[in-house]
């Protein structure tokens, strides 16, 4: 109970600072069509699409870097300050990034904030299957899905900064066909996997909209938010699904505890089965900044090339 209203205490507190700091006179377009625009974005996904869009007219700082889960992230005092000099703010939403998301949302009277899922129509969402009445927020496996987003954060950048409207239009229509050409890679990977084959384990259920799109039945130890952990339970009864179906890999994320899933690989060892861990995929977070899997792209390649691999037996 104590955690829960320090939590809460420190979102208060946020909310607070920031509708502050957004009493203050909003920028006017003639002012930022001299200067970059400043970018908050909460996660690297975001961070990535929106510096895509808005090229060199945006200077972006993510709040959440390699390695950081979005559902158990809390704000730093820098944080706050970087939201308060943020000419736009951009976020999953859909509840990936828990409380900030119910604080963004109360800024948008004061304060430009854009969920980039916003862009997407509902039907084509997943709900989740952890909490009632709301969605799984974790869209951006499916890159035709995430596609998407591209013309939602244009026309957000457009209505901030109308003057260099042509300059987001060609960004976005660019940015466009690499995520289509993107999309239809990973296809041309899965479809290397013989459809029985296409089992994908992971620590937490990520990669729904993943197994939708590219033929895979998905299981995750925990749920789509790493927020409730997995008891005993959980573990036995993924061992017992890996060790019945023979399934040859699991996968580790890097943005959760490596432990959760040693502990089935253990359970599935006392079943007289060997189930490997096939690698490491990228969930939450982007890799490192400067390398292939610090951009989106480079990410969903990663992704997609380990798990082939690591479920071809090649590896």
């Amino acid at each position: 109970m104590r955690k829960a209203r320090t939590h809460a205490t420190i979102w208060i507190i946020l909310a607070a600072a920031l509708l502050v700091g957004c009493a203050q006179p909003a920028t006017g377009s003639d002012d930022l069509a001299a200067r970059p625009i400043r970018v908050v974005a909460t996660t690297g996904m975001v961070g990535d699409l929106v510096r895509n869009v808005g090229g060199e007219r945006v200077e972006v700082i993510t709040l959440m870097g390699p390695g950081v889960d979005p559902h158990l992230y809390k704000a730093s005092a820098d944080d706050v300050v970087q939201l308060q000099r943020a000419d736009i703010i951009f976020y999953n939403g859909l509840h990936l990034e828990a409380a900030m998301s119910e604080v963004f949302e109360r800024m948008q009277s004061r304060r430009r904030t854009v969920a980039v899922t916003g862009g997407i129509p509902r039907e084509n969402l997943l709900p989740s299957d952890q909490y009632d009445n709301q969605f799984d927020p974790h869209v951006w496996f499916d890159v035709a899905l995430w596609r998407q987003t591209v013309d939602y954060v244009r026309d957000a950048l457009i209505d901030l900064d109308p003057s260099h409207a042509s300059i987001y239009r060609t960004n976005a229509e660019s940015y466009g066909r690499q995520l289509e050409e993107l999309h239809a890679y990973v296809q041309s990977q899965a479809a290397l996997v013989p459809a029985e084959q296409r089992v994908l384990v992971t620590a937490h259920d990520a990669f729904r909209y993943f197994g939708r799109a590219y033929g895979f039945e998905v299981h995750g130890l925990q749920g789509v938010s790493t927020v409730v952990e997995a008891g005993a339970a959980d573990v036995q009864q993924l061992a017992d699904f890996i060790a019945t179906r023979r399934i040859p890999a699991i996968f580790v994320e890097t943005s959760v505890p490596q432990r959760t899933l040693a502990a089935v690989q253990s359970a599935v060892r006392a079943r007289g089965f060997e189930v490997r861990i096939g690698g490491e995929l990228f969930s939450d977070a982007l890799g490192d900044p400067g390398t292939p899997e610090g951009e989106y792209s480079g990410m969903v390649r990663h992704n997609i090339d380990t798990i082939v691999t690591a479920l071809r037996g090649d590896g």
